[in-house]
């Protein structure tokens, strides 16, 4: 079985064994907009990808359509999820269908509660989330006990249904008769449990939560998602670590409602493989997933991603990390947190960028002036690998690359050969 190389500078060619090199293979990538994080880093590591899964999150489709051909002749399944125009997409991602017990329940609604777009301060007070959690957990639990075929759309409709008004010193839902009804048939159930805790909420309260959790859905789950989670058949997270597969997901640069649906498929895609990998001989996947994460730190946290990266080594999963700064991703996930993340990157590429806590971070870790980070010409990086001396040197320029060159003449032999034949009357 051919190596795969991990490229992250000139003449900074790696190998992804980590029993070879007594590395993980997680790298951290910062650099502001137009460093060239996409080229000299998430270009590469298409290029070098011949024997492991992958995840690539991209917010530029010509990169889908350039190296699909390429990783179709080297036998991979290709599968598209396209985010930022969802009917494009050849697959769907329902995270209804990820839901075996009241654990996932609990993980699926807390992911969707926390992947609000205006969820800015990760110290906020936890009893609204908490409570949000509990009401879309019970609604989730409802309608996979009644409906044996369940979607997430089921859940989104059972869910426009309710309405509270105020009752004495309690709250009447519109939805009362239904959970009342299931309780006959399953007294204490966890569908009830947890609607009884949004139902004891003050009239107030109640209105809050329910407004928050609208907020949350409202703003992920547009029309045309939900016509694709109806249409389209689910991915499989279990194909990518059973059959050598790519699994593309086109996110947006500037829709944020897209960020934070993309932090809650992350959430779930680290879940199921974390899971599976468990149930697997050794502990481990048979193939090894890599995820390509493109603007990681916009939208929402993903849900325990600090527990998950300090345990993918031993389960067989890897990401790389694009990042605008360290201070964007503290902001996101919190100080310790981004700590966390950071120490559990063996490989860590500085592109250059203008933000001062980023530059004194590194100045710090090269031990060199200030001054020398931040003001770092146009084109050069410095790069971190455990247990190794820094490496001042150039980012890497794809453009050199004979396979690169190839790739990129096909791509363009293919675009034009598409507008002759749109422009043909």
């Amino acid at each position: 079985m051919e190596n795969e190389r991990i490229i992250l500078g000139e003449n900074c060619f790696y190998s992804s064994d980590c029993k070879e090199t007594g590395l993980n293979n997680n790298v951290i990538v910062c650099g502001g907009s137009g460093s060239g994080k996409t080229m000299s880093i998430a270009e590469p590591r298409l290029l070098e990808t011949k024997n492991t899964s992958m995840i690539a999150v991209v917010t530029k489709r010509r990169i889908v359509t350039k190296y699909t051909p390429l990783l179709e002749k080297r036998g991979y399944k290709i599968l598209d999820l396209n985010f930022a125009v969802p009917q494009r997409s050849t697959c769907s991602f329902d995270p209804l269908q990820y839901v075996k017990d009241d654990t996932d329940i609990t993980f699926l609604a807390k992911s969707i509660v926390m992947a609000n777009p205006n969820k800015k301060d990760s110290h906020a007070d936890p009893f609204w989330d908490e409570n949000a959690t509990s009401l879309l957990s019970a609604e989730i639990a409802y309608v996979m006990m009644t409906n044996q075929n369940a979607t997430f759309d089921d859940v989104l409709q059972f869910h426009e249904r309710l309405k509270i008004k105020r009752q004495a010193e309690s709250i009447e839902t519109s939805l009362d008769r239904e959970f009342e009804s299931l309780e006959a048939c399953y007294p204490g159930c966890f569908a009830i449990s947890c609607w009884n805790s949004f139902r004891c909420l003050p009239m107030r309260t109640a209105g809050c939560v329910l407004s928050a959790l609208n907020t949350s859905i409202d703003s992920i789950f547009t029309s045309n998602l939900r016509e694709m989670m109806a249409n389209k058949r689910s991915v499989d997270f279990k194909t990518l670590a059973d059959q050598k597969t790519i699994l593309f997901v086109t996110t947006s640069p500037v829709n944020p409602a897209i960020h934070s649906l993309v932090s809650m498929f992350y959430s779930q895609a680290f879940k199921q493989l974390f899971e599976y990998a468990e149930n697997c001989p050794h502990g481990k996947l048979p193939i090894p997933v890599h995820v390509l994460c493109d603007d990681f730190a916009t939208g929402s946290p993903v849900l325990n991603f600090a527990e998950y990266i300090s345990i993918f080594r031993e389960k067989g999963i890897s990401v790389t990390l694009l990042l605008q700064s360290e201070s964007q991703l503290s902001q996101l996930y919190g100080p310790e947190n981004a700590t966390t993340i950071i120490n559990n990157c063996d490989s860590y590429v500085f592109l250059g960028g203008m933000d001062i806590k980023t530059a004194q971070n590194i100045s710090m870790r090269l031990n060199a002036p200030l001054d020398e980070v931040l003001y770092m010409p146009i084109g050069q990086e410095i790069l971190f690998r455990r247990g190794q001396r820094p490496i001042v040197t150039q980012r890497y320029y794809i453009e050199n690359n004979e396979l690169y060159q190839s790739v990129t003449e096909d791509y363009e032999a293919r675009m034009e050969a598409q507008e002759m034949q749109e422009d043909m009357p």
